[in-house]
């Protein structure tokens, strides 16, 4: 999840997910995801522009030529508060926690101390998180 391309987090997984969905091979990947509608919202394009550039690229690379051609360009330092953002995003309702909390269940109830969905995501597919350690609340009187 937190491999680049291009300077965007997420897009890798996108595009590998993309292909799988237009291969029939996607498992229980979800294309897209709230995740991938973040990233296209932000680079100014949608789903449909993305599965026919997917559709006419055989590599990352030409996905990614295409994707810096067709994309609203950000300066460095917004793409970087953007990447950083969605890397931090967690469960935002009820609803997105209890799904977020029965999928960390299924992957490794131990791990209390995630908190984003790209480190569940991480978890899931086999790469190394490190332990979060959480900030001890203080009370003050």
């Amino acid at each position: 999840m937190k491999s680049t391309l291009g300077g965007y987090a997420h897009l890798p997984r996108m595009i590998d997910k993309c292909r799988a969905v237009l291969a029939g091979t996607e498992g229980e990947y979800i294309y897209p995801c709230p995740m991938d509608e973040r990233l296209m919202e932000f680079a100014g394009i949608t789903s449909d522009q993305f599965t026919a550039a997917v559709k006419a690229h055989t590599t990352d690379e030409g996905v990614l030529a295409w994707f810096q051609r067709h994309t609203q360009p950000h300066l460095p330092e917004e793409l970087e508060e953007w990447n950083q953002r969605l890397l931090a995003r967690g469960p935002s309702s009820p609803e997105s926690a209890a799904k977020f909390n029965k999928y960390l269940q299924a992957i490794d109830p131990s791990r209390t101390d995630l908190t984003a969905w790209s480190d569940l995501q991480d978890l899931e597919e086999g790469r190394v998180v490190p332990q979060r350690i959480r900030e001890p609340h203080t009370h003050r009187s």
